[in-house]
């Protein structure tokens, strides 16, 4: 909220089979989702001036299925696109359940659309699972007796965190008045990413995650000559990896619970080889450096409450483009392939936020052996889909590895 952004996020299932009936949608949602409270929820504006105040959540009565489930004559890459750019009506819970046209390969779309304050992306899916006519999810692990200490980490650890998340480095290239919002998706080669995952050949494999990175930074130079041909020494292109900051027992909490751990892409290194060692090493820190985020949470949260003017001025710093250049997401569908109303489960789509100007959000959902890249981009006109047919091409010069 306090970046100014739309914040709209989102997840797209492919069903085979016939169109859905919205009164069977609405009478599964009514079912499913009327018992949880994150879902009756609307933000409140602040009651005194913005710089003293911040948005709260309230409760709302119970939700409409009429106004929340509903049909729509676009097609998914149509429907995404304008999503990624419109805020929810705020006098509403902030998200929605659409029925779009059905995909030129014939299989039914569902679009969960939420506001990121709300949910993130791991709440869409725990959401769409419990839609499904065996919701299979995952019991959840016994909730300890008392409440897990946060992690103890030295000062100096907090410092070298605050600075590798703030420090600042160099945005994509395209001035500010060229930029404009896009949105690509684009399905990747099974057999391309069962290969890619398996390097380097003589290393233990790669995950989505380095491999996303990896191929992001061996793209962008291609996309962008002024990054192709960039002089020694010149500022980093960061990238942000969401992680999940759930315990175990919290596996299913709704909610917007991550954080996003800062890396430089290696877009100076030439080798495709190279570049997904050096993502590997530098994700190889992730666990280590999500303790800093934990122990420092407390006083964000605090700060939040006693100062929004300071939060608002820290939320706008790091969302500026030659801050956070980029946030690359991966993550697998769960649960096995399902079936709503009877339509089988064929895949799924990631709809990442849309981001300031000059910056660039990608996202690869992975379902059973299906794989879908989505690219939202802040920049010129088509860059969403140069970036995502450029990042197909590293993903397949990867897969043809042999060392």
């Amino acid at each position: 909220m306090r970046a100014g952004l739309p914040g709209t996020i989102g997840t797209a299932m492919l069903y085979t089979g016939k169109p859905f009936d919205l009164a069977e949608l609405r009478s599964r949602v009514a079912e499913r989702w009327g018992a949880l409270d994150r879902m009756h929820q609307i933000l409140k504006p602040p009651s005194r001036p913005a710089a003293l105040s911040g948005h709260r959540w309230v409760y709302a009565g119970p939700f409409d299925p009429a106004a929340h489930v509903t049909a729509c004559a676009q097609e998914l890459q149509s429907l995404l696109a304008a999503a990624v750019v419109r805020r929810l009506p705020p006098d509403r819970p902030l998200w929605q359940l659409l029925v779009p046209e059905a995909a030129p390969t014939g299989e039914q779309p569902l679009v969960l659309l939420a506001h990121h304050a709300l949910l993130d992306g791991l709440s869409l899916a725990t959401l769409l699972r419990l839609l499904m006519d065996d919701p299979n999810i995952p019991v959840r692990a016994p909730k300890p007796a008392q409440t897990p200490p946060r992690p103890r980490v030295p000062v100096t650890h907090l410092i070298k965190e605050w600075h590798n998340s703030n420090a600042v480095g160099q945005p994509l290239p395209p001035a500010p008045g060229e930029c404009s919002p896009s949105v690509s998706i684009t399905r990747l080669d099974p057999a391309v990413m069962r290969s890619a995952r398996r390097q380097p050949a003589t290393g233990r494999g790669a995950t989505l995650n380095e491999l996303l990175l990896s191929a992001l930074a061996g793209a962008l130079p291609a996309c962008y000559d002024a990054l192709s041909s960039r002089s020694c020494g010149a500022a980093p292109l960061y990238a942000r990896v969401p992680v999940d900051l759930r315990s175990p027992y919290e596996a299913q909490r709704l909610g917007t619970l991550i954080t996003a751990i800062r890396v430089p892409l290696p877009v100076d290194t030439d080798s495709p080889a190279d570049r997904l060692r050096t993502c590997q090493h530098l994700l190889s820190a992730l666990n280590r450096r999500c303790h800093a985020h934990r122990a420092a949470l407390p006083v964000l949260e605090g700060i939040s409450r006693a100062a929004p003017w300071l939060t608002t001025a820290l939320t706008q710093r790091m969302t500026r483009p030659d801050v956070n250049t980029a946030v690359c997401t991966a993550f697998k569908w769960r649960g096995g392939p399902g079936r709503l109303h009877g339509r089988r489960l064929t895949g799924s789509v990631a709809l990442p936020p849309l981001s300031p100007p000059r910056s660039v959000n990608l996202a690869v959902v992975q379902n059973a052996e299906n794989y879908t890249l989505t690219v939202v981009s802040h920049l010129r006109p088509g860059d969403s889909k140069l970036i995502a047919d450029t990042v197909a091409e590293e993903l397949t010069m990867m897969a043809a590895m042999s060392g």
